[in-house]
């Protein structure tokens, strides 16, 4: 039974005939002293609420109810209607436990998705972890790629193969190398959009001027150097998964068109005023700590909490070190064929010395170890020597110091982090960091824009 809580009758009867062609049983309330009756009266799977029950609008008699609602029947779903403009409104009650907020007008197709998602989510009995295998979850889930058995990496398959299936936006942390795309696909590879479009987006790589072209798209002619239609990456991605990779990396500007598309579910094509629908899961990940940018005011609350209905955090390879040697002999097997070196093995020693390394680069690092060794080694059998000598591990050069280890950084990640702290040592003087970078002020700002980083010239 869901219940539908608003003092407009016309919502109330909209929401009403919509889920019961869907196939779910509604009761109606007019106010929060009529809800609080229905629910004590009725079993209850779902509640959908308005915000506001008074003249003043100010949404308080919302969060009272919706407090209430939370310690009377805590273990059933809250979704919330709001308007734009009280979004904030929201956002409050989402930290008092309010499952989604969907805005007004809604699309009727995103709202039984809705639905459907947070009864799906609330109906998942929490199960114990005993007898848990990396067998019987390969039997279960398709996890092709992702190697290792630690109970860490385990307890999160199981949790990826049992939230699959719905469309809940999941927020995928972890530090840089430990495999989050993989995670990321497996999401989509489990789900019931599987045979459709998988769309990777790296947002670190996008400046913001071409934010919307890259991905609303745009029609031929809607900008100087529009010289074509272009297919933005939300049309690629229509009916299946977006990856939103590097989410952190975002401007301002650029989160309120996000979230935007990812609330109303609709975009605009540049050029075009037509609004086109949308029905995508998304999938975002981050190696920065998104709540402390939210204390910050360098991410926006409300677009946080639209994107991490379910958190899933990476350990790095340095919690699961019992993988590393599973990891290592998956590399090798693959370079076998890469290399055509059918008689490729590593020593028990060398996996034993490799299993007592850190790699602060993850398991992008340890690919990009054993790979140089595989490359460089005449013999076919690796031994730890050999690791020995292509590891970044030993003393640092002197002038090596502020060089991070091969493989824990992209160049463009290498030079972002370079811009900023220039921009922060020389306070956002655009001079001083060009000539410091040996780039013209152009060049510096071409840069600056391809990374969002801020800047307020002092020059």
């Amino acid at each position: 039974m869901i219940l539908i809580i608003d003092d407009d009758i016309a919502v109330r009867a909209s929401l009403s005939i919509l889920l019961k062609q869907h196939g779910f049983k509604t009761k109606e309330a007019a106010s929060p002293r009529e809800a609080l009756e229905v629910a004590q009266a009725h079993p209850l799977q779902l509640v959908i609420m308005d915000m506001n029950f008074s003249i003043e609008t100010t949404g308080h008699d919302g969060l009272r109810l919706l407090e209430t609602f939370k310690q009377q029947l805590p273990q059933v779903p809250v979704i919330l209607i709001t308007g734009w403009g009280s979004i904030s409104l929201a956002v409050e009650g989402m930290r008092l436990g309010a499952a989604d907020f969907i805005t007004k007008p809604w699309s009727n197709d995103y709202l039984v998705q809705a639905v459907r998602t947070a009864l799906s989510l609330s109906q998942q009995a929490p199960t114990k972890d005993e007898g848990l295998s990396r067998k019987k979850l390969d039997q279960q889930y398709n996890f092709k790629n992702i190697v290792g058995q630690d109970p860490q990496l385990l307890r999160i398959l199981k949790r990826i193969g049992q939230i699959a299936p719905t469309d809940a936006s999941v927020l995928i942390e972890g530090e840089s190398g430990t495999g989050k795309e993989l995670i990321a696909e497996a999401v989509h590879r489990n789900s019931l959009r599987k045979s459709q479009p998988f769309v990777k987006v790296n947002l670190g790589g996008i400046s913001a001027s071409l934010f919307e072209s890259e991905m609303f798209g745009h029609k031929r002619g809607a900008f100087t150097d529009a010289k074509a239609d272009r297919v933005g990456r939300f049309e690629m991605a229509n009916k299946g998964t977006i990856f939103l990779d590097e989410i952190g990396e975002l401007d301002m500007n650029s989160q309120v068109k996000l979230l935007r598309v990812l609330q109303d579910r609709t975009y605009e094509v540049l050029g075009d005023s037509r609004s086109r629908k949308l029905d995508i899961r998304v999938v975002c990940a981050t190696n920065r700590n998104l709540e402390q940018m939210v204390e910050e005011g360098k991410f926006r609350e409300d677009l946080f909490y639209r994107i991490n209905l379910i958190k899933v955090r990476i350990p790095a390879l340095r919690e699961r070190p019992d993988d590393i040697p599973l990891l290592v002999q998956f590399f090798v097997e693959n370079m076998k064929q890469t290399y055509h070196r059918p008689e490729l093995e590593v020593s028990p020693r060398a996996l034993q010395w490799l299993k007592e390394l850190t790699f602060p680069g993850n398991i992008r690092e340890l690919k990009n170890l054993v790979e140089r060794t595989v490359l460089v080694a005449e013999d076919d059998t690796l031994r730890a020597e050999d690791f020995q000598a292509q590891s970044q591990q030993g003393p640092v050069k002197a002038g090596d110091k502020t060089l991070p280890a091969v493989g824990t950084m992209t160049l463009d990640e290498m030079e972002a982090s370079m811009i900023r702290k220039s921009m922060a040592y020389y306070r956002n003087n655009v001079s001083k960091v060009a000539r410091a970078l040996g780039l013209s002020r152009a060049a510096l700002y071409r840069r600056l824009e391809k990374f969002g980083i801020p800047y307020e010239s002092q020059d």
